[in-house]
Order: structure tokens, then C-alpha cells, then sequence
């Protein structure tokens, strides 16, 4: 993490306030085709600073037909458009909530556990991180083959998955593992009427089957495949103030359009 005076003020976006910035600019189709994609040094003004479910009480609300509200509403129907569309490739949902238990006073053993509920906005904002990291690896190799700095997140083997497998068949369940896509829609079928939390917990033990993704450089791999998100190359740019990664990626991407020709 860089210093908090950067991460926590200069480096963050706050109302109506002039920061500088490092853009992925798309022009997109209604049906969330990419036409153009654009990278530029910036200067961003925000118009409002919104928490989640603020952001999701404007999108929610049928009173409010401001400027801002029609710009997240926008937003929003073109993020699950593309949410659908890497799902439908074969992409995996992993993640899962926070989960908290609650304990008893006496014995302290698990008697029941709550979800932290996600809403759309937070998919709205992973959604447009994912494509601009998606963008900014296809620039960077484009312009350096040899040297781009990339993440890739390789294919477990299938003894990975015996635990998993084992656990949902305990429960009268089949996980098909043959592919990403076959085990995204396995887990999406993997439901219990009397565990509603099954299906989290199938997920949570999903990911401790996967394989750890790495960093590379472009140079030493001709596999840049990333199986959880489906997706033919990747990398890190969105979050430079946590990873210093982002920042490798920052500095070939200025090169790569001519922002820095140091």
C-alpha cells in the first residue's frame, strides 16, 4: 500500500475536486459491443461521491431522474451485459460473501451464519475493472510482445477437485469439472432446499481448489489463459495505490501511447 496521504487523499477520487488520473475511455454499442477504446493521462472532477448502496438507492429509486442517476443507470445495464457475457464464456462466480456465524453463548459451537448482501453495484464496479484490465493487457502485449507484464491463472489438475466433488455428492449433488464452463453451471444447479448455504460453501471450497494466479512477463509464456474469469489474456491495472504490479503496468502503458517516453 502506498502511503495513506496518496491512498486515502491524492490518489482518491473525492466531489468536484480535480484529480489526476490514468483512463480506460470505451465507446460501446447499447448491447455493450467495444468500438473504440482509448488510454489518456486525465484529469477527473467527480460529480458525487457514493458508497455502494447509495449508488444502488439512486439506481432503485423511481423518483430520481437526475443526470448522475441516468449515467449509473447506464452503467449499470451495460455492466450485466457483460457480466452475462463472461459467465456465458465460461467464466467463474468464486467469491463469495462475507460470512459471519453466530456462536452459542454457551457451548460457542456455529449455530447459524449470515451472508453480507452484495448489490449490483458492487458487480457494476467489478465489471468495468475487469474490462479495462482486460483493455490495458491487449494494448501493453500489443505494443511489447516480448516484455508485457501479465497475470494469468492456469487450470487446476483434477485431483484438485476430489474434495469438492466428494462434498457435493455427500449431499446427493454432481460437480462436473471437465471445463470452467461445465464446473460454473454445476455449481449454479448446486442448491439443497433444507441448506440454503450450501451453495456458498460449495463455492468457498471450490476456490481452495485452484491453482495460485502468477504474475509474468509476456516473454517466458505462450499461455496466457485465465481460467477463472474465461478469459484469453489479463493483467492488473485498477488498483495502483495496493499492488505495485499496477504500477509496472502503469509505466508500459504510458510508453505504449506515448504518455512517457522514459
Amino acid at each position: 500500500m502506498v502511503p495513506e496521504l496518496l491512498s486515502s487523499n491524492l490518489c482518491s477520487l473525492r466531489s468536484n475536486v480535480d484529480r489526476l488520473a490514468f483512463s480506460c475511455i470505451w465507446e460501446m454499442t447499447p448491447n455493450a459491443e467495444i468500438l473504440k477504446t482509448r488510454f489518456t493521462k486525465s484529469i477527473i472532477n467527480s460529480k458525487a461521491s457514493l458508497t455502494y448502496a447509495e449508488a444502488q438507492m439512486k439506481i432503485d429509486s423511481t423518483n430520481m431522474n437526475d443526470d448522475i442517476t441516468t449515467s449509473l443507470r447506464g452503467l449499470n445495464r451495460l455492466a450485466k451485459i457483460l457480466k452475462k457475457r463472461r459467465i456465458d464464456n465460461g467464466a467463474l462466480t468464486l467469491s463469495s460473501p462475507e460470512v459471519r456465524f453466530h456462536m452459542d453463548s454457551e457451548t460457542h459451537d456455529p449455530i447459524d451464519l449470515q451472508t453480507k448482501e452484495l448489490k449490483e453495484t458492487n458487480s457494476m464496479v467489478e465489471e468495468f475493472m475487469l474490462l479495462a484490465n482486460v483493455s490495458v493487457a491487449q494494448k501493453i502485449y500489443e505494443e511489447f510482445s516480448e516484455h508485457a507484464l501479465l497475470r494469468k491463472h492456469p487450470a487446476p489438475p483434477p485431483s484438485n477437485y476430489d474434495i469438492l466433488v466428494k462434498a457435493a455428492k455427500s449431499k446427493g449433488l454432481e460437480i462436473k469439472t471437465d471445463s470452467a464452463k461445465a464446473l460454473a453451471d454445476s455449481l449454479d444447479c448446486a442448491e439443497s432446499p433444507s441448506f440454503p448455504y450450501l451453495n456458498t460453501l460449495l463455492r468457498i471450497l471450490a476456490t481452495r481448489c485452484m491453482m495460485q494466479a502468477v504474475y509474468f512477463c509476456s516473454g517466458m509464456d505462450n499461455d496466457f489463459h485465465h481460467y477463472g474469469l474465461a478469459s484469453p489474456i489479463y493483467t492488473h491495472f485498477t488498483s495502483p495505490i495496493r499492488r505495485y504490479a499496477d504500477i509496472i503496468v502503469h509505466r508500459l502503458l504510458a510508453v505504449a501511447i506515448g504518455a512517457d517516453c522514459t
